[in-house]
């Protein structure tokens, strides 16, 4: 007794059917308005010729060193926003040498110095006829910055002890003192 099999698949799931089909046009509800801004197109794209906003006119140059300007003086204080976040990094990460804070003590100065030696590359996309003149100050600001961040990292070096700021750490080249007068305690 051989039961037939039968050779069609079975049908797919009502979801799949449903995802593959497109989705039913909804009958528009004349009570509800368009909410403002909202234009209704028949292809659903909009063009310029139906877009009732007009061209905007491109920026002038003096709006264009204008903002030029304002975004190079963001970037000049750049350095200066990050002290904060350092010093408390550098707070945090201990006086005694360990890999962690040798490791921070170095991105504490490798940055600035980084900074300072490529200002003229870091500001070049900013430079203009009319804002040539106006750029010397803020890269000036720029520098200044990164030098502070550097103080910050001399700071951490003292108080790691890796800087030689006491006596004792220039014994070697200190002489012997000779002294004036002796005193000898003698017992009678």
């Amino acid at each position: 007794m051989a039961q037939e099999i039968s050779s069609n698949p079975p049908p797919p799931p009502q979801w799949v059917i449903n995802l593959n089909s497109s989705p039913r046009p909804k009958a528009k509800n004349t009570n509800i308005t368009n909410p403002p801004g909202y234009t209704e197109t028949g292809s659903g794209k909009r063009t310029a010729a139906s877009s009732k906003t007009p061209a905007r006119k491109p920026p002038t140059t003096a709006e264009t060193d204008t903002l030029k300007l304002k975004k190079s003086w963001e970037l000049a204080l750049a350095p200066a926003k990050a002290l904060p976040m350092n010093a408390i990094m550098m707070y945090m990460s201990g006086n005694s040498l360990q890999i962690f804070s040798i490791m921070m003590v170095f991105m504490l100065f490798k940055n600035p110095i980084t900074g300072i030696f490529t200002t003229n590359e870091v500001f070049r996309r900013f430079e203009s006829e009319g804002t040539r003149k106006q750029l010397w100050l803020v890269k000036a600001c720029y520098v200044l910055m990164n030098c502070l961040a550097l103080a910050l990292g001399v700071w951490k070096v003292n108080g790691m002890g890796l800087l030689p700021t006491t006596r004792s750490d220039w014994l070697a080249w200190e002489t012997e003192r000779q002294p004036l007068e002796r005193a000898i305690f003698a017992f009678r």
